[in-house]
């Protein structure tokens, strides 16, 4: 969907005339940043980089585009995995330059902040005001807050504080036509009909643009214990989560899992890193406790759950951070995962949750489908065990040609989705839909669900203008020019 020539170069002059013309960008080597996603799997196009800098301009510029027609896809950090920062033609909606921490409220425990924000901006500025803002990253540097509200982001502390849906009372959104929803409301209890601000978390710019939100923010924890620990199987790691949970509560802050394998590769290519236990094993969990009573004894909990759970077999060795330092060299071994895979190859990745009771089973069944499909391909299935969330990726097996190799996604794909299907899980967890995934949605979505999705995209954008051919389908195909990279 692109604006024939004479539309799209109107349109400009409109938007100069409003923003200036440093705030609207048409050369190539302003548009090149904007057109792929960090994995580089699809290349787009566009007329030009907008760069509002407040809600009122973004208001004018989606004004203008709905009169003229042309789509308008939102970019924060362009931190995205699945496709969906990708432009298909007409305007890329940068909000950069919306990076204002507009209110702390102390004792309503909220900050309000503009979507422009990178998140650890809004972290650091929570903890210069005695709080914390729980949601972090691997790419909390760069990525900002409207993306982590559009793909209603998770991160490493959902099992204790939520997915970003869940840090957020309120928000500012301006919708296809340019018109402005204000909810931005710090409130805990609101039943005046229907709770707006869900329709566009985790919508993926799809329904409106997110400018502003009110958050959550929460006490510092001032007491915190981390441990990694080796089991003999997903199994006995899942029944170790299990004892955790019940002996700790809420304390428990973070489980995440990640395999032999994943461990390996983070050795060979992290410089510095140390393998943290004398052993190999199957599985691995790094473990841990916080609270914000400064005298709360963590440790003593922890390695009494550990101990009795070493006396029964179900962790055959674990080791303790000591000292910050130690907590954090453990941390980074799991935090690097993500980032060496693509050392070894090419990798085929599914982001996929199943209830929490079935994310053990979920792991050995889909780990031998996979390598009996392919003898030779590497599991690597890694993630937020507590939140049944788990990153099921495949990288190449050894030698084997890369892109030969990554020509078997979709086979792939039925193989996974179809296990997480029959388990009564989610294809996309926390990245997103985006466009890698739009087809797939199709085939496990139930239909009424994708029907009234489709409503609802219609109702909020009847010009379909916003972030097109993302998420839903509604008629709309990617264009030939967005291929699947290799």
């Amino acid at each position: 969907m692109t604006a024939p020539g004479s539309t799209g170069a109107a349109l400009i002059d409109t938007l100069k005339a409003r923003l200036g013309d440093a705030s609207v960008l048409s050369a190539a080597s302003d548009l090149e940043g904007h057109l792929t996603e960090s994995r580089g799997l699809y290349r787009g196009e566009a007329l030009a980089v907008v760069r509002p800098r407040d809600r009122d301009e973004v208001a004018f510029v989606l004004a203008e585009c709905a009169k003229a027609g042309v789509p308008v896809v939102p970019h924060g950090g362009n931190t995205g995995l699945v496709g969906g920062g990708v432009p298909f033609g007409g305007v890329v909606l940068s909000l950069t330059r919306l990076d204002r921490i507009r209110d702390i409220d102390p004792v309503n425990a909220t900050i309000t902040v503009e979507a422009g924000c990178i998140l650890k901006a809004v972290q650091d500025a929570a903890s210069d005001a005695g709080f914390l803002f729980p949601l972090s990253l691997a790419s909390e540097g760069s990525c900002r807050i409207g993306g982590n509200l559009a793909t209603n982001a998770g991160g490493t502390a959902v099992l204790r504080y939520g997915n970003m849906r869940d840090l957020t009372l309120g928000l500012e959104v301006v919708l296809a036509d340019g018109r402005v929803w204000d909810g931005l409301k710090g409130l805990r209890k609101d039943n005046t009909g229907y709770d707006l601000k869900n329709l566009f978390v985790g919508s993926e710019g799809t329904l409106g643009v997110i400018t502003a939100a009110v958050l959550k923010l929460f006490p510092k924890p001032h007491a915190r214990v981390t441990a990694f620990i080796g089991c003999a199987s997903p199994f006995d790691a899942l029944k170790v989560f299990q004892r955790l949970r019940e002996a700790a509560g809420d304390q428990l802050t973070a489980f995440e899992y990640m395999p032999e394998f994943g461990l390996e590769i983070v050795l060979k290519h992290v410089a510095g890193s140390v393998r943290p236990l004398a052993e190999k094993h199957d599985s691995y969990a790094l473990v841990e406790l916080s609270s914000p009573q400064k005298d709360a004894d963590l440790q003593s909990q922890l390695e009494a759950v550990l101990g009795e759970a070493f006396e029964e077999g179900l962790v055959q060795d674990a080791v303790l951070g000591s000292s910050e330092a130690q907590s954090k060299a453990l941390w980074s071994l799991r935090e690097s995962l993500s980032e060496v895979q693509g050392r070894e190859g090419g990798s085929i990745k599914h982001d996929v949750a199943v209830p929490v009771s079935r994310v053990a089973e979920f792991i050995d069944v889909a780990t031998k489908s996979c390598e009996a499909e392919m003898p030779g391909v590497r599991v690597c299935a890694f993630g937020h065990f507590g939140d049944g969330n788990i990153h099921f990726n495949l990288s190449q097996p050894v030698g084997m040609d890369k892109s030969q190799y990554l020509s078997q996604w979709e086979r792939f794909n039925r193989i996974v989705h179809d296990i997480v299907h029959d388990m009564n899980g989610s294809i996309s967890a926390e990245h997103g839909i985006g466009l890698i995934k739009r087809d797939e949605l199709e085939l496990y979505k139930d239909a009424v669900a994708l029907d009234l999705m489709r409503s609802l995209k219609r109702a909020l954008d009847p010009r379909n203008i916003l972030n097109p051919g993302k998420v839903i389908s509604i008629g709309d195909k990617a264009p030939a020019s967005l291929p699947k990279a290799g």
